[in-house]
Order: structure tokens, then C-alpha cells, then sequence
């Protein structure tokens, strides 16, 4: 063939971006899935059919949580969390961060992990956000732990909302960061998992700074109109 048939031949038509993965077959392990925002992630996927594993630094803790919560989710000490799954949702402490993440390098080498960690302070006039030396949480992320698939997602999400077992769907979209893209599909069909939520690719892991800061923002949105805000990105 020639350069003039090749210039002439039709090109592939571009993948759909809304064409994701089905996902309903993966193990998905939360890393501090004793807190608010772990276990209301945790209990939404369940109630979406995920198998889930609720991860913590005390094993007892994560199978007391697990069988709280019911819906056949399991609880393990971390380190078992992160090896018997497929995805690990992080959605530790900010101060326990770095800490969690280098203990269990060698536990989530080779793992998708989705971090939705929001490094904030907190003083008299409210909510602030920290810029970690990495420039975000899911930097630090990748960063410690070489070995493993980072992405950033789930971090505008109310906890109060997701626990609410009377609420059917939880209306917001989700933000997705990373770098290659058959790992954000995933995290954005995971995400998609849920009724009323979407996921939406939303740059790489360089742009993870002012999505976990805007927590920051949102929790002065909920304090002046007693809310439980999200997002929604429109014409998309």
C-alpha cells in the first residue's frame, strides 16, 4: 500500500467515550472502611451488587462494620483487604495517609487504586485546603507506591448521603483523574455502578489538587444552606 493509499484509507471511528467496561465481577477492597466516607462507599456498592471488602488497621473493627452493614460485604485487616482485592478505594485519614499506603506497598503492587483522599485543615473561619509536597493527595499516592495503578475519584461526596439507607439514588457526578485510560474507565464505570451517579474522566493525576480541594468549598456550601452538596458537570 502507499502513502497515498494509507492518507486515503478511512480512519478508525473514535471510541465512545460512555462506552465503559462492565465492572460487576470486581472484588473492591475500602481502605478505611470504618469511617464515614469508607463505609457509605462500601454500603453503596454492595447495594449496587459489588462484592465488597471493608478494610481497617484492626481486623475486629472492619468485621464489626461489615456486618453492620450486611449486603454479604466482608471486613479484613488492611493488608488482607488490599490483597483479596481487585480495586482498594482509599478513603483514610489525611493524617494517616502516607503512613497506610507505605505499609501496604507490596499488598497493592499490581492494584487499581481509586485514592479520594482530601487533605483539608480546619479553623476558625472553616474548611481549608493543604497542598501535599507531591501537589495532591493522589500524587503522594503514586508516589508511594510505584507498583500500582493510581487514580483519583469519589471525592465530592457526602457521607451522610450515601449512609441514608432511605435514599435510592445519589444524584452527582464524580470526577475521575489518571493517567491511563482503560483505568479510568473503569473507576468511571464503577462509579456508574451506583444509581444516580456518573462518572466523569476528568484530566490527569497533575489536576488531583483542585478536585480534592474543592471539598473545601463544598463544605461551606453545606454549612450556609444546611445541604449535602455534590456536582453535576454539565453538557456532557
Amino acid at each position: 500500500m502507499t502513502s497515498q493509499d494509507n492518507a486515503s484509507a478511512p480512519k478508525p471511528a473514535a471510541k465512545d467515550p460512555w462506552d465503559l467496561p462492565d465492572v460487576s465481577g470486581l472484588v473492591v477492597g475500602v481502605l478505611g472502611g470504618t469511617g464515614d466516607q469508607g463505609r457509605g462507599l462500601a454500603y453503596r456498592l454492595a447495594r449496587a451488587g459489588q462484592k465488597v471488602i471493608i478494610g481497617s488497621r484492626a481486623a475486629e473493627r472492619a468485621e464489626t462494620a461489615a456486618a453492620q452493614l450486611g449486603l454479604g460485604i466482608e471486613g479484613a485487616e488492611n493488608a488482607e483487604c488490599a490483597r483479596r482485592s481487585d480495586v482498594v478505594i482509599v478513603a483514610v485519614p489525611w493524617d494517616g495517609h502516607a503512613k497506610t499506603l507505605e505499609a501496604l506497598r507490596s499488598e497493592l503492587a499490581g492494584k487499581l487504586v481509586v485514592d479520594c483522599v482530601n487533605p483539608l485543615g480546619f479553623d476558625k473561619k472553616g474548611a481549608y485546603a493543604l497542598k501535599p509536597a507531591e501537589g495532591s493527595a493522589a500524587e503522594q499516592a503514586a508516589a508511594l507506591l510505584p507498583e500500582s495503578r493510581v487514580t483519583a475519584a469519589f471525592h465530592h461526596l457526602s457521607a451522610v448521603l450515601l449512609q441514608d439507607e432511605s435514599i435510592e439514588e445519589i444524584d452527582t457526578d464524580v470526577m475521575v483523574l489518571g493517567e491511563d485510560r482503560a483505568d479510568t474507565d473503569l473507576v468511571q464505570a464503577l462509579a456508574g455502578r451506583i444509581p444516580g451517579m456518573r462518572g466523569v474522566f476528568s484530566g490527569r493525576l497533575r489536576n488531583a489538587h483542585q478536585v480534592e480541594s474543592l471539598v473545601a468549598n463544598l463544605i461551606s456550601v453545606n454549612r450556609r444552606y444546611k445541604a449535602h452538596a455534590g456536582l453535576r458537570v454539565t453538557d456532557v
